[in-house]
């Protein structure tokens, strides 16, 4: 999918580009399958920010995905729709029940292609199996983490895992991170890549299409006042205060893990982190 570039009809269109929607077959999204989804503004449900800088943007409706098709299904591909709640596109299927879904739609998706789900489906691009049943090297995107609670990981655009082993009951799979991590065999995922590809090439270009996406401005600490962030104050100078990073809260942030790796601890293979060590 090619990168839409604008002429420099301003100083913002000049480095602006855009995703070309030619792959999208329809605008209209199925009005059963979306849900009214209100502006939290990074907050809680206590009303707390545990998000900074989110607010505004345009309003937008939620999508109702089903990351877990349940096995034995047979879905045809209606439309590949826009979704605004996520990089990837999606898929509106329909199945031999005449049910419509919304799923992941991957990059050899199109109108018209029968997809399969279940221990029984062939090993071909798009349908979902148990990776027991995936042979080695395959690529994999949409994998469940606990089997039952459908996909959890590997849903972004351009995104895709490789299943490297399989060892008693389970399987390792390398993640886009490089991170090598342990799934149960009875897990399932989907076979190919996420679509969309180009979405990482994508040039904002100017601040007002990041407020349009409900983002607000970032300020560095070094400029704050001492009151508002560990980092403001001094008298002017651009080195800051010679302190270690920190958060506007105290947590230090360079070199100090806060990922909690009480449940994945057994699980991880190989560390994302193990090719910046050797270098």
């Amino acid at each position: 999918m090619p990168i839409k570039q604008y002429n420099p009809t301003t100083p913002a269109r000049r480095g602006m580009t855009s995703q070309d929607l030619s792959e999208i077959t329809t605008k209209k999204p199925l009005k059963s399958l979306l849900k009214s989804k209100k502006q939290q503004a990074g907050r809680n449900n206590t009303g707390r920010i545990t998000v900074r800088h989110r607010g505004g943007g345009v309003k937008r409706h939620y999508r109702l995905m089903n990351h877990m098709l349940a096995g034995g299904l047979t879905v045809k591909v209606e439309e590949i729709e826009y979704d605004p709640n996520r990089s990837a596109r999606i898929a509106r299927v329909k199945d031999q029940y005449g049910i419509y879904h919304y799923i992941l739609a991957d990059t050899s998706m199109y109108k018209g292609k029968v997809i399969q789900s279940g221990a029984e489906a062939p090993v071909e691009a798009s349908n979902r199996l148990p990776l027991a049943n995936i042979p080695v090297g395959t690529q994999v995107y949409a994998i469940e983490i606990t089997p039952g609670k459908g996909a959890q990981m590997v849903r972004a655009a351009g995104a895709t895992a490789q299943l490297m082993a399989k060892e008693g009951d389970y399987a390792q799979v390398r993640l886009p991170s490089g991170e090598v991590r342990k799934f149960l065999l009875t897990a399932t995922a989907a076979i190919g890549m996420v679509g969309n590809l180009q979405h990482q090439n994508i040039k904002i270009g100017s601040a007002g299409r990041k407020r349009r996406m409900g983002i607000r401005p970032t300020v560095r600490g070094v400029v704050m006042n001492a009151v508002d962030h560990p980092h403001g104050g001094g008298d002017g100078g651009r080195h800051g205060t010679g302190k270690a990073p920190r958060t506007p809260w105290g947590q230090l942030t360079l070199g100090y893990r806060t990922r909690r790796r009480k449940d994945v601890a057994g699980l991880i293979v190989k560390s994302r982190h193990d090719a910046k060590r050797k270098k």
